[in-house]
């Protein structure tokens, strides 16, 4: 006889979430209904009902869960206090710790980058909102060293754009883009870009 043990409140909502966010990446959000979800997790569907009112409630606990972790993960991949004359090796240090971040939680950063079918409005609303966050605490960190740069704002989205680029061919063809080919890429193209 298999004893089942019951899960506090908080790990079970995990739980389902997770079982969400799977089947999200797996097949696109237009797979995702609560029988699914439930399948998906081992357990009824009112156990799902219990922890979400209806399908809209678990795809947006879904959506400000994932906002929160990837929001949290670019705070502390994007440099901080950027040392005159080291902005190269800031950069290069930031899309490490950006690669070695989605290779920790690649279906979050699935989500994020390459949204899959059927995404929900809100999802895409926030996505984009993260996005200009994160282009704006590069440029008021960066910013100060591009003072030889014509246009700031343009190069400082080039190198967002070259680092979102660089984590979707890490998670979607990591044997032709391993992270030292990737970094090895980008340093190559920072130099020129920042090159005078």
């Amino acid at each position: 006889m298999t004893v089942r043990t019951r899960l506090p409140a908080a790990a079970r909502r995990e739980q389902i979430l997770d079982a969400t966010k799977a089947l999200a990446v797996e097949r696109g959000f237009h797979a995702v209904s609560i029988d699914a979800v439930a399948r998906a997790a081992g357990i009824s569907r009112p156990i799902v009902y219990d922890h979400f009112r209806d399908l809209r409630g678990l795809l947006d606990a879904l959506i400000e869960r994932e906002t929160v972790r990837s929001r949290e993960q670019l705070a502390a991949v994007l440099p901080g206090d950027v040392e005159p004359g080291d902005l190269r090796g800031a950069l290069h240090d930031a899309l490490r710790r950006y690669l070695h971040a989605a290779q920790a939680d690649p279906d979050t950063w699935r989500l994020v980058l390459m949204p899959p079918e059927g995404a929900p409005e809100l999802m895409r609303e926030r996505i984009a909102a993260g996005r200009e966050e994160a282009i704006a605490q590069l440029a008021q960190t960066v910013g100060p060293q591009l003072s030889g740069v014509a246009d700031r704002e343009l190069l400082v989205r080039m190198l967002s754009t070259l680092s979102d680029e660089a984590v979707r061919l890490l998670l979607t063809r990591p044997g032709d883009y391993p992270p030292e080919r990737l970094l090895a890429g980008a340093r190559w193209m920072i130099d020129r870009l920042l090159r005078g």
